[in-house]
């Protein structure tokens, strides 16, 4: 199941002779990034609360600390933060507008800032939480993913095939090289990594010598990709049809479990060790214990329809969908 980088098409001859992939990270030759399946209507009634939403989401993430729930949304760009009340309700929420359409947003640590990556206008913004005050820096390319790491933050910059390693809006150096394009970036302790959805693999990244080290294929069709507790990095293959699983020292796949249904959004509750992936091909979530030997399912929920997007209160354990086709947030109490 682990796959290395191969430094030549020698080393691989076999597959070049016979026609398959030369670079054994890689499903195809001429790779197409994997999305999320398209749902059928919703049939069952969506468990929890659903609540309105106008505007598509792009990204969504609750803060632990300020006991925020973020969503950005497209038209118009921006990102609303809705306080979650202590039966789950929503309250009416804070508009934070965004230069374009957020394509992730992640923590810089709990109680923020907010990173929103707006990959369309070339900007990471920084949110202030609660408040919602932004700080903008621009990035050449297109950011699309940022993760803390310690006093510095690492933005993933798809179109430059980089990593751009910031302290504010100054941009200290630029990590590249073997990458087809950064997607997402990582950061876990000490250990970073980058996403590269068109090689589907999953790179380590030395930032101190500022280099792309060793490379590990990820499924058949990976999509997304969060941390755990353990030092883990948990991907959900959509193609594939399986939660993978990888540890950072060293790079390894631990883990490849099945799961029927498309997965892809996924989001990790740390004090339940809870994956809440959802499955687009049959509008569910399910929740799956990571702390063993292999993921065991314990929850399973009807979502609103195209559930592309997952968050989880670590603090209630609440888990929140929604939908990319207008049906909503969803809010489940578990």
């Amino acid at each position: 199941m682990v796959a290395v980088v191969l430094a030549s098409c020698a080393a691989v001859s076999a597959a070049c002779s016979s026609g398959e992939p030369s670079d054994e990270l890689m499903v195809s030759d001429d790779p197409v990034a994997a999305t999320a399946a398209r749902s059928p209507a919703a049939t069952a009634e969506p468990a929890g609360t659903v609540h309105a939403l106008s505007g598509k989401p792009t990204a969504m993430i609750v803060d632990a600390g300020t006991r925020l729930l973020a969503v950005a949304v497209d038209k118009p760009p921006a990102v609303l933060l809705y306080k979650i009340g202590d039966s789950g309700e929503l309250a009416a929420p804070t508009k934070v507008a965004l230069p374009g359409p957020a394509d992730t947003l992640t923590l810089a640590r709990p109680g923020g800032p907010l990173l929103a990556a707006a990959g369309s206008s070339g900007e990471l913004v920084r949110i202030t939480l609660p408040g919602g005050a932004t700080e903008p820096a621009p990035i050449r390319g297109e950011p699309v993913s940022a993760a803390g790491y310690g006093d510095r933050t690492l933005v993933a910059v798809r179109d430059r095939k980089a990593v751009a390693v910031l302290g504010g809006d100054r941009i200290y150096r630029m990590i590249s090289g073997g990458l087809y394009s950064a997607d997402q970036v990582l950061a876990t302790g000490e250990h970073a990594v980058v996403f590269d959805r068109l090689r589907n693999a999953l790179f380590e990244l030395d930032v101190r010598a500022g280099t792309v080290d060793e490379g590990l294929r990820a499924g058949d069709g990976a999509t997304n990709a969060v941390t755990d507790r353990f030092g883990r990095v948990l991907v959900t293959d959509t193609r594939g049809g399986a939660l993978l699983a990888f540890s950072l020292d060293p790079l390894l796949m631990r883990q490849r479990y099945p799961v029927a249904g498309a997965p892809y959004a996924l989001a990790y509750d740390p004090k339940r060790d809870l994956a809440w992936v959802t499955l687009t091909a049959t509008n569910e979530v399910v929740g799956f214990d990571v702390a063993g030997g292999q993921p065991e399912e314990k929850y399973r929920f009807p979502t609103v329809e195209q559930p592309n997007n997952v968050a989880v209160d670590p603090i209630s354990g609440r888990v929140v969908v929604a939908s990319a086709t207008g049906k909503g947030i969803q809010v489940i109490a578990v």
